[in-house]
């Protein structure tokens, strides 16, 4: 299945390119001090991979285009 293959492209640290839809990249990020924000306490917050996803500008401009026509809709109604 396709994404049985795309899955398993991310988890081995490929990068996946869906043209006109996203990109999905796994990236390392280095260990960091965070805060508590209950007690404000100092936290070490370990280092991990993490994916990210990256819409194209394809998929941006549908996403804007229904967006703006929900806005005309909800506005034209009585």
């Amino acid at each position: 299945m396709v994404i049985d293959e795309v899955c398993g492209a991310i988890v081995r640290g490929d990068s996946v390119k869906l043209s006109s839809f996203a990109t999905f990249q796994v990236r390392d990020k280095k260990e960091r001090i965070g805060r508590n924000p209950k007690t404000g306490e100092e936290v070490p917050i370990s280092p991990r991979r993490v994916m990210t996803f990256k819409a194209s500008n394809v998929l941006k401009s549908r996403v804007l285009k229904g967006h703006l026509n929900r806005k005309v809709k909800s506005k034209a109604k009585p």
